[in-house]
């Protein structure tokens, strides 16, 4: 049984809900100027879990046959055999209704957008099929998060920052081409689409550069448009740093440090930004 978990948790990378959580968690601190209370603060974390375990379980589905034949993705559970086709359908499906029943714990907005929200994650694992601006789906998909937690504490999106979501959108597109230059060959020789393949790694290179300063810039407005102060700059700060670094670590000749790049980069991103904006808020009560 042991196994068999950690067989799962691996296949959807559970460790990499770090990406995504803070940002709900953001969401839903500005929306209370505080703390949310507890109940909102623990189903709001239940919904990332279940919407992202239902999400990647769905996506390592869809994308068995192409995992099996990349070199690089081969060992993956379903093609590796470790964990079967009809256990992924049911963790999806599990997952899905843990997702849909702590959004209805919530609010009725939360329940409303929830649909939308896992059609969208469901829906970016299928765009590498027909068109090249998957990244951007996948950034879409992810810049859900800031605005659920905002939902969950306010109950509506009056007053919302859209800056902050958008900054998710360009910061997760941006590393997400990244990423798939490590198929880029490949993903030209089985007929899918992403901007490496397209527009050949140097310049998906240059692309993601340019969305990473739009996301800088977007998460930089936000701490002006919600009065955060110097300690959320601070952390703007750090954002800047960790970003350079990530281009500086890898690029279009050298991918190997692509899983530091990647993981630890960005999950220190979504941290330092969640860590730093608490703070702030914490300091003006």
């Amino acid at each position: 049984m042991l196994k068999k978990t950690a067989a799962l948790l691996e296949m959807i990378k559970f460790k990499h809900t770090v990406f995504a959580l803070p940002f709900a968690l953001l969401g839903a601190f500005l929306a209370e100027r505080s703390i949310p209370p507890p109940q909102i603060f623990f189903w709001v974390i239940i919904a990332m879990i279940g919407a992202r375990t239902a999400a990647m379980t769905f996506n390592r589905i869809a994308d068995r046959r192409f995992d099996a034949a990349n070199p690089r993705t081969k060992n993956r559970a379903i093609p590796a055999g470790t964990v079967s086709l009809k256990e992924s359908w049911l963790l999806t499906a599990a997952a899905s209704a843990l997702f849909f029943f702590a959004c209805a714990m919530l609010n009725p907005l939360c329940l409303a957008i929830a649909p939308f929200a896992l059609a969208l994650t469901f829906f970016y694992s299928l765009t590498k099929r027909f068109t090249w601006l998957c990244h951007v789906v996948l950034g879409v998909a992810l810049a859900f998060s800031p605005l659920g937690g905002w939902a969950a504490a306010a109950g509506s999106l009056s007053g919302y920052p859209w800056a902050l979501s958008l900054g998710v959108l360009f910061w997760v597109s941006g590393f997400d081409i990244i990423y798939a230059s490590q198929d880029a060959d490949f993903d030209r020789q089985a007929g899918l689409h992403s901007m490496p393949a397209k527009l050949g790694r140097k310049n998906a290179f240059r692309l993601a550069i340019l969305f990473h300063v739009f996301a800088f810039l977007l998460f930089t407005l936000t701490g002006w448009l919600q009065g955060l102060n110097f300690v959320y700059h601070i952390g703007i700060a750090l954002t800047g740093a960790a970003l350079f670094y990530q281009h500086l670590i890898v690029n279009p000749r050298d991918l190997s440090r692509i899983e530091m790049s990647f993981f630890v980069m960005n999950g220190f991103i979504a941290l330092t930004l969640f860590i730093a904006a608490c703070i702030s808020l914490f300091m003006e009560s």
